[in-house]
């Protein structure tokens, strides 16, 4: 009997190479759970997150995808009352030691938001190199040179070389999302996580962002959450499915689009839930 035709879904993920099972892990979590005061958030989350791959993380609303996105460079300490339990590495090393210094690790680990978030009374040139400069480097010619590897990096330097000087919040909604991935370029991250990055962009803008996560990957590991399933199997090589605050499933995403192991999983994927 001939085999069912792909949908498109799958037909955009086979664009992908196969991701290199070899491939050390940037990330190791282990038993890694996270409380909001009483609320608990996520429980027992296990998994291993390639270098130099990009990873998705899918899931319904409320199922702690953003909160695991921001655990991996610490971000939810922002929030009173947050504790956590487990082990998160990076390349080997404990990002919750005692006495790491949590700007440190959010150097290391940039992050893109779900809405664009260019300071508004700063020049474009100003919105990427702002991290930099808090970091004192003031060396003009270093900084030159991050402000158009940086913007270059994110596909935008041909689009604002000749307006450095404008507002970053002069640009469109897509322009301003990739001038925010510059910025996070800019400080030379080994990672960078995106949290929907594109749910208020248009299909064209979408494109573009899409393009450039695939870009990325050759030089950064990028872990993206994502409620839209088909940019997930457009765009990485591993997927993890979280519900409820577990990890349901972590596999390759071509196995777990079209061969998940979990049955909730598989409901999930074919829509019946979510």
């Amino acid at each position: 009997m001939a085999s069912p035709t792909p949908t498109p879904l799958l037909q955009r993920a086979a664009v992908l190479p196969p991701p290199d099972t070899a491939t050390p892990p940037a990330f190791e979590v282990k038993d890694f759970s996270l409380w909001y005061g009483s609320s608990q958030a996520l429980a027992d989350v296990s998994l291993g997150i390639p270098a130099r791959q990009v990873t998705a993380i899918i899931g319904p609303s409320g199922c702690g995808k953003s909160t695991f996105l921001r655990a991996l460079n610490r971000m939810h300490e922002v929030t009173p009352g947050t504790r956590i339990v487990g082990s998160l590495r990076l390349f080997g090393e404990d990002l919750y030691a005692r006495g790491r210094d949590a700007a440190d690790v959010r150097r290391r680990v940039g992050m893109v938001f779900q809405k664009s978030n260019p300071f508004p009374t700063m020049t474009i040139a100003d919105n990427v190199l702002v991290g930099l400069k808090l970091n004192g480097v003031r060396d003009r010619a270093l900084l030159q040179e991050r402000l158009e590897n940086s913007l270059r990096m994110a596909a935008l330097w041909d689009e604002v070389k000749d307006k450095l000087a404008r507002p970053g919040i002069s640009l469109s909604g897509g322009q301003q999302q990739r001038l925010c991935i510059a910025r996070a370029l800019a400080v030379e991250p080994e990672v960078l996580l995106m949290d929907e990055p594109c749910s208020a962009l248009d299909p064209i803008a979408t494109a573009k962002i899409e393009e450039l996560i695939q870009q990325l990957r050759e030089r950064f590991t990028v872990v993206i959450v994502t409620h839209n399933m088909q940019q997930a199997a457009r765009c990485s090589d591993r997927t993890a499915f979280f519900y409820l605050g577990r990890l349901v499933e972590f596999s390759t995403t071509r196995d777990l689009f079209t061969n998940p192991a979990n049955p909730q999983t598989e409901a999930y994927v074919s829509g019946r839930f979510g």
